[in-house]
């Protein structure tokens, strides 16, 4: 298991995912913050940047924040 700092901006023109000075993924999306849609695009997005299944990744903190901590089960 490896745990993820991340910072969210949704409603970006692009998908991308950038490192900043710490460390820490700042990840774009292109999904507006409503009803979990950018919950749900983040997940794929880290499933699919680190080939594994979408199952094996979960936001343990952050659901309603721009900040989140993702767990993501690379085995």
């Amino acid at each position: 298991m490896q745990k993820l700092t991340i910072k969210v901006k949704p409603n970006s023109k692009q998908v991308k995912i950038v490192e900043d000075n710490q460390g820490n993924l700042v990840i774009y999306l292109k999904s507006p913050p409503v009803d979990g849609k950018a919950n749900a695009e983040l997940i794929e997005i880290l499933a699919e940047k680190f080939s594994i299944p979408q199952k094996s990744v979960r936001i343990k903190s952050g659901f309603h924040s721009r900040q989140k901590v993702v767990e993501i089960d690379i085995n």
